[in-house]
């Protein structure tokens, strides 16, 4: 049976949940073979000390892993935020046939917020459709940053 994309969004909303549940910045990330979830992951880089450790590499890491390799050209890579640039090239060495992603970054997002990645002039062309659940997944990001700057700073 053939998810849709708003379905393996939903999970990855659930990722993000697990995340903000840290104290992380609330995006999640999965990696997906044909209907099968293979990994997924969240932000993890403010508790591993590791500025790396962005959802979407946490998932693309352990996918490589349990595939003992480092393409994944019949993955799709689902995730809540638009993909930064770190994350992109990321996808592209790993060969992701699909990105999917939900809210717009306009922060960081280098898919069309404040860059546009050159993924045609790469050497791997992978498909885009970002706007998945973009309402649901701006809102846990929202409310996140809200609850933040009522935090005393430290």
């Amino acid at each position: 049976m053939e998810r849709d994309d708003a379905y393996y969004m939903q999970l990855a909303l659930y990722e993000a949940e697990s995340a903000q549940r840290k104290g992380e910045v609330p995006v999640g990330a999965l990696v997906v073979c044909g209907d099968e979830v293979l990994s997924s992951g969240h932000n993890t880089n403010v508790t591993g000390h590791d500025p790396t450790a962005h959802a979407e590499v946490v998932a693309l890491r352990k996918a490589s892993a349990l595939r003992r390799n480092h393409r994944l050209p019949d993955c799709d890579l689902y995730v809540t935020l638009e993909p930064c640039a770190m994350c992109l090239g990321a996808m592209v060495q790993a060969r992701i046939r699909r990105l999917v992603f939900g809210a717009l970054d306009p922060k960081s997002g280098a898919v069309e917020s404040i860059m546009a990645f050159p993924v045609d002039k790469t050497n791997h062309r992978m498909e885009i459709k970002g706007g998945i659940l973009s309402e649901e997944c701006g809102k846990i990001l929202k409310a996140f940053f809200k609850q933040k700057r009522k935090q005393p700073m430290r």
